[in-house]
């Protein structure tokens, strides 16, 4: 809403300045977004009058005028505009005035005639993009006078961004209602006293769709002048308030609309045939608007219509073919009441709006319809003369305004500050809010024009309006602090972070809507949960896997030729499950992933260039999950790689999985290199296992290798498993340093080579018993692995 502070300040002029009118407004809800002046600052330029205009003797575009200034004596001025005519009142610049743009005026000679100063345009005054000639003024301009003060030049114009809910401070009256009671100072509103009918000439009307059109006003006004000028006064504040001027008839309409909240439409009488209607539109039905366009009109859209023919998208825009001309003499006025459903979104589907449109889909004074046609009619017969007909009104069932309940001791706990039933009265009775006292209970019932009052909390903010959000006062919070115990079972999130940072990983955060193909990639997932309104159609299904936003990740990477990428990612996936979650029927598990590409180090000269594999990735994980040891078993991932892919188990439970990624995906996502993902259920990680003393020992341990010969396809992790169920007491460590095939061993074999420690805490072992006891692991494997000593 866009208005100059001089036309609000002839209904309420409280003593503020300027500045702090606006934040008097912001202040109150009703933000000041934009302020500026009418004109850029100049001086010294007065209304004059040309008396006399005689061409150049050297120049055929100019013209040597004689100018009165009101000084008594006429000066002579070198005008070079084409509308300069004797007679005319203009603004003349006087020698030592400075116009916009730093231009300064002075007595000079051009093409030989001295000239004493400068007529000027709006252009030159600053107050218009484009000028063709002098700003030409009023006849009863008064001569000397500051062009600044005659013009209101000084004034200030003011756009509010206004709330959707705030429907009723679109106009001045609704502003000047604000500002009376957010300072106690009077507000004077327009009188408007009902219009005499001087002839009998009536149209009839129907309300066909009664719940979208509850209430319809018209009124003939026979005989006007359609090409009489718009005063001045009327112009300069339609304009001012972003309105292009017309015509008087159509400057009158949005005049009132500004003044008095209430969008008008005139019609031309001559092309109405019968009846007017307020119905919805039929199948098939088409209208020409305004804007020249011609749209094929939805059935849910509310038209005014006659016998014949549609008329207009009510509330929105009026047709080409009724509206009214420079030629129109017989005029039928519209002010109405439509529903706001009725209205909302319809202009937007047809790629256009208008500033009707804007108030009726927000809700429009349904008290002032009367008001607001009776005001505009006493201005057309003021400003275009004729006759007016009797009113014609229909009316349907209106809106209830359904009352509303305060109670003060919420007030106090909702604000935080103690209001009395006094204060309270007084601020609703500043606002115009009629209420009625049950004990200390107010029951507030909204007048027409406010729609945003519905439930308590409305009131309560309407309270603290007026009351003045800057005098709540701002407390230091308080609270009570207790610390919370810190289990050595357990360790944060940020500890898990911190040991995948100091391994080279960089965190990310995705989004957890992906696009489906990569749920049916990396998770085989073909009925993944959908969104209802996705922000994106690539985003359009919730994730139950992190590896596709980490792969996303690496391919922006690779684009910006960083070759080697680590990065890891702790977040919700979200899963179907019957068994229920926080939310039934889904499972939303915390987990963490991650990815490694490209060079195992960082390019050096201490260690020969290889890129990361299996077990790279798979020691990063031993010392996240350290002290505790997790197993790595073969498993099949629709993600992974067969054969190069691993399921983690930690205390006889899955926890994840860890691998490389599949030749498929590598190829259908142009990835140079296959890089290695894993990916854990974040509870797992958050557990560790308390330390527990053991005693050292004092004495030498004893180590022996032990290679062996099995089949090829015979997991070490089976061969471990037997060997620590089995080992004596005093072997304290098995460990695999070498694998072999080759030259000695047969084909479908493999050599195994183990390092086993021997100790004991009490004495030092004879060799008789690490001798026997070696034996005693070499009978268990060939028993249960069909193993033979390698020699």
């Amino acid at each position: 809403m866009k208005f100059s502070e001089s036309w609000l300040r002839t209904f309420v002029n409280p003593a503020l300045s300027g500045e702090e009118l606006s934040h008097l407004l912001t202040m109150a809800g009703l933000e000041v977004e934009e302020e500026e002046t009418v004109a850029p600052a100049f001086n010294d330029v007065i209304v004059a009058q040309v008396l006399e205009v005689a061409k150049h003797p050297d120049a055929d575009r100019l013209n040597v005028c004689q100018v009165d200034i009101g000084s008594g004596t006429p000066q002579q001025i070198v005008c070079g505009a084409p509308n300069v005519a004797a007679g005319l009142k203009v603004p003349c610049a006087l020698p030592g005035a400075k116009l916009p743009g730093d231009f300064a005026i002075k007595v000079a000679k051009v093409r030989g005639i001295e000239s004493s100063g400068m007529l000027c345009s709006a252009k030159e005054l600053g107050i218009a993009e484009d000028a063709a000639g002098l700003l030409v003024l009023p006849a009863d301009a008064p001569v000397g006078a500051s062009i600044r003060d005659y013009l209101d030049l000084d004034d200030r114009l003011l756009t509010l961004k206004l709330t959707p809910n705030r429907a009723d401070c679109l106009s001045l009256t609704g502003i000047a209602r604000e500002v009376s009671a957010l300072t106690g100072t009077p507000a004077t509103y327009v009188d408007v006293p009902a219009v005499p009918a001087s002839v009998d000439a009536v149209r009839p009307i129907v309300l066909d769709a009664p719940a979208a059109c509850p209430r319809y006003c018209g009124r003939i006004v026979r005989g006007v002048n359609a090409k009489a000028p718009t005063p001045e006064w009327m112009k300069r504040r339609i304009e001012r308030s972003g309105i292009r001027s017309i015509s008087a008839l159509v400057d009158i309409t949005n005049y009132v609309m500004l003044e008095l909240g209430q969008p008008l439409h005139a019609f031309d009488n001559a092309k109405l045939s019968g009846t007017v209607h307020a119905r919805m539109a039929k199948s098939g039905e088409k209208l020409l608007l305004l804007n020249e366009q011609t749209i094929p009109v939805d059935a849910d859209v509310l038209m005014i219509a006659d016998d014949e023919k549609p008329l207009a998208m009510a509330g929105i825009m009026g047709g080409e073919e009724s509206g009214i001309t420079l030629e129109t003499t017989d005029l039928f006025l519209e002010s109405a009441y439509f529903a706001p459903t009725a209205i909302a979104g319809r202009a937007r589907r047809y790629g256009f709006g208008s500033d009707a449109s804007h108030r009726f889909e927000r809700g429009v004074d349904f008290g002032g319809t009367r008001n607001a046609i009776e005001r505009a009619t006493q201005l057309i017969l003021d400003i275009c003369g004729g006759q007016a007909g009797p009113l014609v009104e229909a009316q349907a069932e209106l809106p209830a305004r359904k009352p509303v309940r305060l109670r003060v001791a919420r007030v106090a706990k909702v604000l935080g500050v103690p209001f009395a039933a006094e204060a309270i009265a007084d601020l609703f009775s500043r606002l115009g809010l009629p209420f009625v006292r049950e004990g200390e209970d107010f029951v507030v019932t909204p007048p027409s024009y406010r729609f945003d009052i519905e439930i308590e909390e409305d009131l309560i903010e309407e309270v603290v309006r007026l009351y003045g959000y800057d005098n709540i006062p701002a407390p230091a919070p308080q609270g009570a602090l207790a610390m919370l115990p810190q289990t050595e079972s357990a360790r944060p999130l940020s500890r898990i972070r911190q040991v995948l940072a100091d391994a080279g990983y960089q965190e990310v955060v995705n989004f957890a809507f992906v696009e489906e193909g990569w749920e049916a990639d990396f998770s085989g997932n073909a009925d993944p949960i959908r969104l209802a309104n996705p922000i994106a159609s690539q985003m359009g299904v919730m994730r139950s896997t992190l590896f596709g936003g980490l792969l996303a990740n690496l391919a922006t990477n690779l684009k910006r030729k960083q070759n080697r990428v680590r990065v890891f990612e702790t977040g919700r996936c979200f899963l179907r499950d019957a068994t229920g979650g926080p939310v039934a029927g889904f499972n939303q598990p915390w987990r963490l992933s991650g990815l490694a590409y490209g060079g195992a180090l960082p390019e050096q000269w201490g260690a020969p260039a290889r890129n990361v594999d299996f077990f790279d990735v798979k020691g990063d994980l031993e010392a996240l999950l350290a002290p505790r040891v997790a197993r790595f078993e073969k498993v099949a991932h629709p993600a992974l790689h067969p054969g190069r892919a691993a399921r983690i188990v930690l205390d006889g439970r899955a926890i994840g999985v860890v691998g490389e990624l599949h030749p498929q995906w590598v190829q259908k996502y142009e990835l140079p290199l296959p890089p290695v993902v894993f990916e854990l259920d974040l509870d797992a990680l958050k557990g560790a296992s308390l330390p527990q003393y053991a005693e050292v020992s004092r004495y030498p341990a004893v180590i022996r290798d032990l290679a062996i010969v099995v089949d090829h396809g015979l997991e070490l992790q089976a061969l471990l498993d037997g060997l620590s169920t089995s080992r004596p007491a005093l072997v304290q460590d098995i460990e695999l340093f070498d694998v072999y095939t080759g030259k000695g061993v047969e084909p479908g074999k493999k050599s195994l080579a183990f390092r086993i420690v021997m100790q004991d805490t009490q004495r030092t072992l004879q060799d008789a018993e690490v001798d026997a006891a070696v034996q005693h692991l070499v009978a268990y494997l060939q028993d249960a692995f069909k193993a033979q000593l390698r020699v």
